[in-house]
């Protein structure tokens, strides 16, 4: 028996070699791959300081803008991260979108909502929570409105790796505040407007769970739990899409629209109780159509809710890029027109278009890149969605902010958001937790039944309420302590 010819050494050689340059690029891979983003933000905010530099070339405290400005970018970086999976979670947890889809719907929309209804003008950030003339030296202001810019940025960042949804609102009220004590002391804050934001804490999530939880009873009982689901469908779809064409419309005329036209509450109620009846009226058939052959079970409701339930997420972002773009860059604008003005001012400032440029591309740049994780949270970790649940929320984020409008009280979009998804999930609870007391004639579960049954995760629910709370006092703190290392640095 002939034995087989063993290949020569150096081909064995040079086989281990390329098993090794194989192996070493696979870790590299593997190590380089989670810092791509980080790299590609870091080069986001270099191009933001370099452009800054050309608009503010050979002014006094040019570098002083600049670098406000890679903050700007930094801050708006992080508000996509976080804030916008509060629009989009729902729609991605129900499968409405995949995830892809999501970030270009969103992207586009807040970016849109930014640059064509993003505030022209924004009342210096000071004004309202801090005396402006407890800052009238133009150094103390312009440190403190980029020490409130650092500190916000950061309990965001932080934030958003623990994966918790925070309002960016309150993160830079709670940066403005901070440094505005560091500043001249607790006399300086505007202590009923601090009291009111705080109270915004529990009454906006509340509001928005409530009315979340309201529309899925609602649909439970006219739509899901009849003989006929799709008979009722045909009837009551097309009034709950015109509910929510109405609710939008009013929704864009004061919080989405109002750099283009400013058609007031009155106006808006009107519009939008005329958009309710014509898509009403114009959704009759095409939900008729739709729901052509379709089995009489639940799976075929989610499919006539999944196109609305896009038109809402996008919508929402176009009012969130409108609105919390004012996050990013007013503090930006303040510092940009102080340097101008030689100091703080009461009157409203105009943010250029180069900073308002700086915070909608930061939105949707943040968001590409680091908005994936708290969608999946928002959309699937929380509580299960389908097209139906995640209507509600979408509906009542629209509704709440309506209301809160109407009343005067200062909500932030994000816990209403997150209200309405735990509404929805402690609703289902309760509802189950219901009809299987009646099956057993009203006999009490016991407790490691109710604990299998919960359908909303309480770790989340934990989190997401400490990171809430703690918002303020923790931006406030972060800030004082940026306030005075800015001092002590230009001492």
């Amino acid at each position: 028996m002939k034995r087989k010819p063993s290949a020569p050494q150096s081909i064995k050689t040079l086989d281990k070699d390329l098993g090794r340059i194989g192996t070493l690029e696979l870790a590299t891979q593997t190590v380089s791959r989670p810092l791509i983003a980080p790299g590609i933000a870091l080069a986001f905010m270099v191009l933001v300081g370099i452009g800054a530099s050309v608009f503010t070339g050979g002014q006094p405290m040019g570098l002083v803008v600049v670098a406000a400005s890679v903050f700007g970018a930094y801050m708006a970086l992080n508000i996509g991260a976080n804030d916008v999976a509060n629009n989009m979670g729902p729609a991605v947890g129900a499968r409405a979108l995949t995830l892809g889809g999501a970030l270009i719907i969103a992207a586009v929309c807040e970016t849109a909502g930014a640059l064509l209804a993003g505030g022209d003008v924004v009342g210096t950030v000071s004004r309202g929570i801090i005396a402006p003339e407890s800052v009238a030296e133009p150094q103390i202001f312009i440190w403190a409105m980029m020490a409130a810019l650092i500190s916000a940025a950061l309990w965001i960042n932080l934030a958003t790796i623990i994966g918790a949804p925070v309002s960016t609102t309150h993160s830079v009220v709670g940066g403005v505040m901070g440094a505005g004590i560091a500043s001249a002391g607790f006399a300086a804050v505007n202590w009923p407007v601090m009291g009111a934001i705080a109270a915004s804490w529990v009454i906006s999530p509340i509001m928005g769970g409530v009315i979340a939880a309201a529309f899925l009873a609602f649909i439970n009982a006219r739509i899901i739990y009849v003989p006929d689901k799709i008979a009722a469908a045909r009837v009551w779809v097309p009034v709950l899409i015109g509910v929510m064409a109405g609710t939008f419309t009013v929704y864009m005329g004061i919080k989405g629209i109002t750099r283009i036209y400013k058609p007031g509450l009155g106006l808006s109620m009107l519009a939008g109780i005329v958009a309710a009846v014509l898509i009403w009226w114009i959704m009759r058939p095409v939900i008729r159509h739709q729901s052509e052959g379709l089995e009489n079970r639940n799976k075929s409701l989610k499919t006539l809710f999944s196109i609305p339930l896009v038109f809402s997420a996008a919508l929402l972002s176009f009012a969130h890029g409108a609105n919390d773009v004012a996050n990013a860059v007013g503090p930006l604008a303040a510092i940009v027109h102080a340097v101008g003005e030689g100091g703080a001012s009461d009157a409203a400032v105009e943010i250029p278009i180069w900073v308002m440029l700086i915070g909608a591309v930061g939105l949707s740049v943040g968001l590409i890149l680091f908005g994936p994780k708290l969608i999946r949270m928002v959309g699937s970790e929380i509580t299960k969605l389908n097209a139906m649940r995640a209507w509600c929320v979408a509906l009542a984020a629209a509704i709440t902010v309506i209301i809160a409008s109407w009343l005067g009280l200062p909500v932030s979009s994000t816990h209403i958001a997150i209200g309405g998804i735990f509404g929805v999930g402690f609703f289902r609870e309760w509802y189950a937790e219901n009809v299987l007391r009646k099956e057993r004639n009203n006999g009490t579960l016991p407790p490691e039944e109710r604990i299998r049954r919960k359908l909303v995760r309480r770790s989340h629910f934990l989190t997401i309420i400490a990171a809430w709370v703690i918002t303020v006092p923790a931006a406030a703190l972060l800030s004082a302590g940026v306030f005075r290392l800015l001092n002590l640095i230009t001492l």
